[in-house]
């Protein structure tokens, strides 16, 4: 099986999942918790340098308040219980995104964890909190401009863009996973999934483990990527 080097998913269907259960959307989130350490777990054993989840978009915002509150209690309470597993599994924690966004409390917290995993080697696990894919050009744009301003005559290409992006560093994505059966990228990673590929699974958020991951990668491996070219 090809295994690529950064896997990003749209973690979704967390809310259907508990509505067909008869439960609160919350409800759906905190079991989707035990499918990030299921994907956690399959990545550093397949060999996955790097996955990425979008956990909450600038959109999500707009939610009822009482679903935002708990996503970001879940948010705190998933980081504290899990740094135990990320130190002794090598997982460098990232979070990324419009942080300004989030509280001072939760700030800190990503502060602390993120520098206390800063030295993990087998994986980076990258979670986009209050994140949108134009937002990132957005301000990738800014910063760009003011360097140019900066420095009066610097040339600045493609390539060069991408540095001023918030994953300046982390590789493009090479597969995409969106759960629950949608089939758009809803704002996400807009620049750095020029060339990534896609798999779109049926199966809600909650119930992805191993073998609906599994099944995705194998997706990918029968993928012929010529970026463009003639091979």
């Amino acid at each position: 099986m090809n295994i690529p080097q950064h896997v990003s998913i749209i973690m979704d269907g967390n809310g259907r999942w508990a509505k067909e259960r008869g439960k609160d959307r919350i409800y759906g989130h905190f079991e989707g918790v035990e499918s990030v350490r299921s994907v956690l777990e399959c990545s550093v054993k397949w060999g996955i340098r790097y996955v990425s989840l979008y956990a909450f978009s600038e959109e999500n915002w707009g939610r009822p308040e009482a679903e935002v509150s708990g996503l970001m209690e879940l948010m705190a309470k998933s980081m504290v219980k899990e740094l135990s597993t990320f130190l002794d599994n090598g997982v460098r924690f990232v979070v990324l995104g419009n942080r300004a966004r989030l509280s001072d409390s939760l700030n800190a917290l990503i502060d602390d964890i993120m520098a206390r995993t800063a030295g993990g080697d087998k994986l980076t696990m990258i979670v986009f909190m209050s994140y949108s894919g134009k937002w990132d050009i957005l301000q990738a744009a800014r910063k760009m401009a003011h360097d140019l301003i900066e420095n009066p005559g610097k040339e600045i290409g493609i390539d060069d863009f991408s540095h001023y992006l918030v994953t300046d560093g982390i590789p493009d994505p090479e597969l995409l996973i969106r759960t629950s059966g949608e089939e758009r990228l809803s704002n996400y990673l807009l620049w750095q999934c020029a060339y990534t590929e896609f798999v779109f699974s049926d199966v809600l958020w909650p119930d992805f483990r191993e073998e609906a991951f599994r099944a995705a990668l194998e997706e990918y491996s029968k993928r012929d990527r010529r970026f463009g070219k003639v091979k």
